[in-house]
């Protein structure tokens, strides 16, 4: 199982990777790990459901259907971290800060076309990062129910990465799309490695 999980890692069209250090790291502090996966998934929910309230269908057949299911994942796996977090004692906090979801979302040009289309892009490389991290905790954990819990959400956010990828390919085209997802990627991988350490999905190594 943890041989075909990191085949799935090693796949993804990431320009660096999480080394198995980090997710020992971080999960020597589970409570506050989940407390900022929380805010994650509310931040992920909110955001698809701007998207849908922003640009109500202009864009491409089944917008307002994709970005509702989206929400609604997301808000499920809030509920299910919630849960996961309660089991541990701990509790959501008023304040959350993430530097890494507010550097690429600067990435964003101003502009309907292009906006919508970055905005895209900067959703799927949030969902492709956090799927690979998923996957490392998943892989490093000790706890088996954390483990398990990171495992089953590997897949939910790859698919959700390649919803938000394959949307802004029909909006803007498929070569214009891919030139500026190399972009982003490259863009990806220098934000991440700014970040500072600590018990954060997107934290630094």
């Amino acid at each position: 199982m943890a041989d075909e999980l990191q085949d799935l890692l090693d796949a993804l069209p990431l320009r660096s990777r999480t080394p198995p250090a980090w997710a020992q790291a971080v999960l020597a502090d589970p409570v506050a790990l989940l407390i900022d996966h929380a805010f994650l998934e509310k931040k992920a929910a909110n955001n698809a459901m701007d998207m849908m309230t922003r640009w109500p269908g202009e864009w491409v057949p089944g917008w307002v259907e994709t970005m509702t299911s989206v929400a609604r994942d997301e808000a499920a796996h809030l509920a299910q971290v919630s849960k996961a977090l309660a089991q541990r004692g701990g509790r959501l906090a008023r304040v959350h800060k993430n530097p890494y979801a507010n550097a690429l979302r600067a990435l964003v040009r101003k502009g309907e076309a292009g906006e919508v289309v970055d905005r895209l892009l900067v959703s799927a490389l949030i969902e492709l990062r956090s799927c690979e991290r998923f996957g490392v905790l998943a892989i490093e954990a000790d706890d088996a129910a954390l483990g398990a819990f990171y495992r089953a959400l590997v897949r939910s956010e790859m698919g959700h990465y390649q919803v938000f990828l394959k949307l802004a390919r029909k909006i803007a085209g498929r070569a214009a799309a891919e030139a500026r997802w190399a972009q982003m990627l490259d863009a990806e991988a220098r934000i991440l490695a700014a970040q500072e350490p600590g018990p954060r999905i997107h934290s630094g190594v």
